[in-house]
């Protein structure tokens, strides 16, 4: 049995296996979904799933796509089952589930600022014999130059920053794996003065974890993806799955790799530091 919860624990749920289909998905959706480049599901049978707070859960649904999320804190919770099984996003797990992913899918629609480090199978859309209809990447056009775009899955909220990012990071902290339901947060860092929201900036939500200094998860109240959060003298921390167009800058390095799910490899050659990285 593993447990697990959303980042503010008005939803919870337990998952009991046999566990099957771990995986590490790539599809557009997911980044959207989780602002992150890849969500990481770990399917199990639906009715080992008992999850508690669901007058909690908000699930949004367009083209085939349905996605659950916390009302309050913006977490990606588990939603409807699909061919008998339940799929729980495993950066929300408290415990080791005891499975490892074992192949990435959607990689024809991977992040181009993304690069796949592990040797695990790769597959361009789901795996084989998997029957289900693959939905197509939403089309994208051109953005006008020196200016980096971004919106949600549902595309109520947008935002653009017209301006060189600071730094980029992948962090493994447990509060960025709950606010982003997967291996880790990868955030970019853009001056305030550069960044702003073109469309839907009422329908973004935000929770601030109570005990914390900071740290707060900013969201689409619709959709429930991750959106940018302005920090005032601190510029504005942008959820990189919620880009629409690559940016100049990718990762520079893993932070608070001590506090790494136990599930997932880093097996790339960026730095890491246990915490934060030395000033």
């Amino acid at each position: 049995m593993s447990r697990a919860s959303c980042l503010c624990g008005d939803v919870t749920w337990e998952l009991d296996g046999p566990y099957v289909f771990m995986h590490h998905c790539h599809c557009s959706r997911c980044r959207k979904a989780h602002g992150t480049p890849f969500a990481t599901y770990i399917g199990a049978p639906e009715d080992s799933l008992r999850l508690r707070g669901a007058e909690h859960v908000v699930t949004w649904g367009a083209a085939g796509s349905w996605r659950s999320f916390c009302e309050r804190c913006g977490s990606v919770v588990p939603g409807a089952p699909f061919n008998g099984l339940v799929f729980s996003p495993a950066g929300n797990f408290e415990d080791d589930p005891g499975e490892r992913p074992g192949d990435h899918i959607f990689v024809a629609s991977k992040a181009p600022w993304y690069e796949i480090a592990d040797d695990l199978p790769r597959f361009d859309a789901y795996p084989p014999g998997v029957d289900a209809t693959v939905l197509p990447d939403p089309p994208r056009t051109a953005p006008p130059p020196g200016t980096l775009r971004g919106s949600c899955l549902c595309g109520v909220v947008a935002y653009v920053i017209d301006g060189p990012p600071l730094l980029a990071r992948n962090c493994h902290c447990g509060r960025c794996r709950k606010a982003r339901s997967a291996a880790h947060a990868a955030n970019l860092f853009a001056p305030a003065e550069h960044f702003r929201f073109t469309r839907g900036e009422d329908q973004v939500a935000s929770y601030k974890v109570p005990e914390a200094d900071r740290f707060s998860q900013s969201f689409c109240r619709i959709c429930g993806s991750p959106m940018p959060t302005v920090y005032p003298g601190r510029g504005a921390v942008v959820p990189m799955g919620s880009l629409d167009d690559p940016p100049a800058m990718t990762p520079q390095c893993h932070i608070f790799v001590g506090s790494r799910a136990p599930w997932f490899e880093i097996a790339d050659a960026l730095p890491q530091h246990d915490a934060y990285p030395p000033t």
